[in-house]
């Protein structure tokens, strides 16, 4: 695995290299350094998760019971009004045009197949159930690939995996890259305005992020032999409301993201009958991020190739790992 070593990181102090069109880092220590910076974001996240299980088996301990001192609240389903997922309360804001068009236009576009009529899709990732598929598109100079990527995972419904991609309460827990979460409108319980800041990785200049994310049930019984589908769609926005971009240190991405999940169940099992053991739920995911600022484009794509099937396999694992000794959620 390449690194960087103290000498170099020094050298690049001293010469006060930073990301830029000008930058004279050389691409192999541009990518050295942004790759060592992740590594040690990733260090510390799992270093969390060990204290926070030890945490946890500690107070199992002194209580004396197999369960956990918080069984109470991590039992419970989140009680949610009927019309959740169904984007009813947010159809009065002046933000829903744009959020009912995109998410309608996300959902047909993550459908279709990869790999049919030429469209340019190019396996980069295949590690069993999870397959990851990008194409190469640039605008000005910057790398905007699309993504999408496919995956099964068994225990879970549809509903808790959305759930744990759009409540922020959760987002620390999986999203490594994160310093900070700000809900600037909260347009209804289904959707919402976030701004989020990202840790910054030296010599790259620190992002932010503003976009609408909004969670929907899909009722137009298109997934035949699915249970339920569920989606989040994340896209970002500008008002003038909102906090301008580029206005202080951190440069402004631009995404457009949805998950797509399906539950299927164990033929026979409903939706009352069945158990954990049941679940299937399968997983489309689709991005595309413009970056912002200025980066090497062999660079992005080394490390978006490196990145994104750690993600989706830590979140994924994670909403497993949450939901697994909790009532199933539909």
């Amino acid at each position: 695995m390449p690194s960087l070593t103290t000498a170099r990181l020094f050298k690049g102090l001293l010469r006060k290299e930073i990301e830029g069109p000008h930058s004279t880092i050389p691409e192999d220590e541009f990518f050295d350094a942004v790759e060592t910076g992740l590594d040690k974001i990733e260090e510390d996240r799992q270093l969390r998760v060990r204290l926070k299980y030890q945490s946890q088996q500690s107070q199992i301990s002194s209580v004396g019971s197999l369960h956990s001192p918080n069984a109470e609240t991590e039992d419970e389903i989140p009680q949610l009004s009927e019309d959740f997922g169904t984007g009813a309360q947010a159809k009065s804001h002046k933000l829903w045009p744009e959020i009912d068009r995109i998410c309608t236009e996300q959902l047909t576009q993550a459908r279709q197949g990869v790999g049919e009529d030429g469209n340019g899709w190019q396996l980069f990732a295949d590690e069993g159930e999870m397959k990851m598929y990008r194409r190469e598109e640039e605008v000005d100079g910057m790398v905007i690939d699309p993504l999408k990527s496919c995956h099964v995972v068994k225990g879970v419904t549809a509903r808790e995996m959305c759930h744990y991609f759009f409540d922020p309460a959760y987002r620390n827990d999986w999203e490594t890259t994160l310093e900070d979460v700000q809900i600037v409108d909260n347009v209804a319980p289904d959707t919402l305005v976030f701004l989020q800041t990202y840790k910054r990785i030296w010599p790259a200049s620190q992002r932010d992020a503003l976009f609408w994310s909004h969670m929907r049930r899909i009722t137009d019984n298109v997934d035949t032999g699915a249970n339920d589908v569920w989606i989040v769609c994340n896209h970002s926005n500008q008002n003038e409301e909102y906090p301008p971009a580029n206005q202080g240190k951190c440069v402004r991405i631009y995404l457009t993201v949805i998950l797509v999940c399906q539950t299927y169940l164990t033929p026979g099992k409903d939706s009352k009958t069945a158990t954990r053991d049941d679940l299937t739920c399968k997983i489309t995911y689709c991005s595309t991020v413009n970056p912002g600022g200025w980066a090497p484009a062999t660079v992005l794509r080394a490390i978006y190739k490196k990145e994104y099937p750690k993600f989706l396999k830590r979140f994924t694992g994670y909403v497993v790992d949450q939901c697994k000794a909790k009532p199933i959620m539909y």
